[in-house]
């Protein structure tokens, strides 16, 4: 029955890269693809986003022959005023543009698929490794997922059925029956149960799962084919969670396995249409069909991941045939590839949304009129059209105007340079002897506010970027430039050891997903409410609307928290992050996965797509 609705220096990688649930992580890095790192490989979220990549890594590419603390706020105001906002959008830029369904077609067997990724990821386990975009796309070759994205919400895949409690508090899971994994172990309750623990007690992965589970009795078998969840607090869309990698399911033995040897992490044995064949990091990772996929036909021979950190080499690949796809946020190469007839271009900016962070725990963004300040000084619109290119729609928050949860009362606040410097003299005044301990010096000189500002590189784009920003705070901040490789960047951000940094995050597919990015219990020593901002009122609503199945109610819930961000000015959005997966022409299905039961599933979004039905003439 579908429910409608929708070895130390490897640990700190880990941390850089961590996603769980539809959560990604991308610090402003190395990636030309974005303005801004961003959170795909595991707390990374830079670039107003969150998927760390870096262009000067080298990397193997096929052959060519040519939180603010508890202490909210200062008593002050919001600052008023009409800044540029979501309706000021970039002409023609689709909310979402999909491939029309091949009715007529016939697919062909045979051939591989070479498909261009952003970054390379530590490894393919989702109960450990940090899958960014990059990682799930590789996921969704391998594994199958318990639920998979509807254009409409969720709908069961692995799973036949999920019943929820009258106050949606547990779920029971029905599995469907006879599926094995690619070494014949059952797929059942107890590889379920395998996977959840793993996942929940991952000192990374756990960090966006076990605080919203019960310490005991997180998961419990019913029958061999039946688990129940039960939750902390209700939620009503809690399959949604289980669409992504919390909800790939790999095999328990292979599990079992990589304990005794780690480095059978990079050799995943899941149930899905492909099976692994064999990885090169940063070079290329190969599976071939699974010529006994339970849920149908395979078409291709073989799917190859050539990770590209740098997008216009990318983009360079794929029209000199090397390769047959790729996916990207760069604004210039989805220009190059919107007007070329030749390639098919799924596009989606209802993703992440690109934008700077503050740590609020420490001086001077624990305080407000810091934050206002330098949200005031933002040259926003110098950004959108400097960065942007015009592909990109600005953004006042985690929503596009098309969600029934936007706010148009929600208007971000930038490009106000004398109304920043006169907060920036007031802090100051008041303040200005304390010590900012990420600088090491006074909070204020010269009647200036001190930050140090943080981003991951090297990169061009990030470096444009960071000198645009700098430039127009300069206004009342006098701004440390810090460039640092991103697992560093990420690590310092997790440890709260940053003033203002950039970053992409907040892409699930349902809101309710997003939440450990936000809420108080994610604030700690290592925290993933990265700007380690607490407020009680804001969570309740969050909670209030993961409970609600009122569509009214919900929405007004949405709003409101919205509102609270807004007001507590943690968050500088720049952008909503377009993502544009494209396809030779002569790849077809690509929009033409179904689950099971024959429901179409959602084409693509935050960069990840699904292989299942996709076929090469």
């Amino acid at each position: 029955m579908t429910a409608s609705a929708r070895s130390t220096n490897r640990w700190r990688r880990g941390l850089a890269l961590l996603t769980v649930s539809g959560l990604a992580i991308v610090a402003c890095g190395g990636d030309d693809d974005d303005d801004a790192v961003e959170q795909d490989d595991a707390p990374t979220q830079d670039d107003a986003g969150t998927e760390p990549t870096d262009d000067g890594q080298s990397t193997d590419e096929p052959d060519s022959d040519d939180g603010e603390s508890e202490s909210e706020s200062d008593g002050e105001s919001e600052p008023s005023g009409e800044p540029a906002s979501d309706d000021d959008t970039a002409d023609g830029t689709p909310v979402v543009e999909t491939l029309p369904p091949e009715e007529d077609a016939e697919p062909v067997a045979g051939g591989t698929l070479r498909y261009g990724m952003d970054a390379e990821v530590d490894g393919l386990n989702p109960t450990s490794s940090a899958l960014a975009p990059s990682g799930v796309l590789m996921g969704n070759a391998v594994f199958d997922t318990l639920a998979a994205d509807t254009d409409d919400g969720y709908t069961p895949f692995l799973a036949e059925s999920f019943t929820p409690s009258d106050d949606f508090t547990s779920w029971t899971m029905k599995l469907r029956e006879g599926i094995t994994f690619h070494d014949g172990t059952p797929a059942n309750a107890d590889a379920v149960i395998v996977n959840f623990e793993a996942q929940r007690t991952h000192p990374l992965v756990g960090l966006a799962v076990k605080p919203f589970f019960p310490e005991d009795g997180a998961i419990e078998k019913v029958d061999d084919l039946t688990v129940t969840y039960n939750l902390s607090e209700p939620n009503a869309y809690f399959p949604a969670r289980l669409t992504d990698q919390l909800g790939m399911l790999a095999s328990p033995a292979w599990l079992a396995a990589v304990v005794d040897d780690g480095t059978l992490s990079q050799a995943p044995v899941g149930t899905g249409p492909f099976v692994f064949d064999g990885r090169s990091e940063d070079s290329v990772t190969r599976f071939v069909r699974n010529e006994s996929w339970w849920a149908g036909d395979v078409y291709l021979d073989a799917v190859e991941f050539f990770p590209v950190p740098d997008s216009a080499t990318r983009v360079d690949l794929l029209v000199g045939d090397d390769l047959d796809a790729l996916h990207t946020t760069s604004q210039a190469a989805i220009l190059e590839l919107r007007d070329d007839e030749r390639f098919q271009n799924v596009l989606n900016d209802a993703s992440e949304e690109s934008f700077a962070m503050m740590n609020t725990a420490a001086p001077p963004f624990d305080d407000l009129r810091a934050r206002q300040a330098l949200t005031l000084a933002t040259p926003r619109d110098a950004y959108l059209a400097l960065i942007g290119l015009g592909v990109n729609r600005a953004a006042d928050q985690r929503f596009i105007p098309e969600s029934p949860y936007y706010n148009p009362d929600v208007k971000q606040a930038a490009d106000r340079p004398d109304e920043a410097a006169d907060l920036a003299a007031e802090y100051c005044a008041e303040r200005g002897s304390e010590e900012n301990p990420v600088t090491g010096t006074p909070t204020c000189t010269d009647g200036k506010i001190n930050i140090e500002f943080q981003w991951s590189g090297p990169s061009v784009e990030q470096t444009r970027i960071a000198e645009l920003a700098t430039t127009g705070w300069s206004v009342a901040f006098n701004v440390i430039p810090n460039e640092l490789l991103q697992d560093e960047h990420v690590s310092q951000t997790a440890f709260g050891q940053y003033n203002v940094n950039t970053w992409r995050q907040f892409g699930a597919a349902d809101p309710s997903d997003d939440n450990h990015w936000l809420m108080c219990r994610n604030i700690g020593g290592i925290s993933i409410n990265w700007p380690r901002y607490c407020d009680e009122e804001r969570d309740a609503l969050l909670l209030a609307a993961q409970a609600t199945t009122d569509p009214a109610e919900r929405a007004d819930l949405y709003q409101q928290a919205e509102a609270r961000i807004n007001e507590a000015a943690t968050y500088i959005f720049f952008y909503h992050t377009l993502w544009d997966n494209a396809f030779d022409s002569d790849v077809h299905g690509v929009c033409d996965n179904e689950s099971p039961d024959g429901v179409l599933l959602a084409c693509s979004s935050n960069g990840v797509t699904r292989f299942g039905s996709v076929w090469m003439d």
